[in-house]
């Protein structure tokens, strides 16, 4: 998700997105702790997503 697209959300879609992704983001790592997932940059890509929703919803 591109920082253009974050900034056109509404600040109420923005935290239903960073509940979303947090969510998403534990699956990744319980699922690379069982066995190792196909592409590990996937959580880091995922963590920073995270941060990029979170410093936009502050700038609301």
């Amino acid at each position: 998700m591109k920082n253009t697209e974050i900034q056109a959300l509404a600040a109420s879609e923005i935290a239903e997105r960073i509940v979303a992704e947090q969510g998403n983001l534990s699956k990744l790592k319980f699922a690379h702790t069982i066995s190792p997932i196909e592409n590990p940059n996937r959580i880091r890509e995922t963590k920073r997503l995270i941060a990029r929703l979170k410093t936009a919803l502050a700038a609301k």
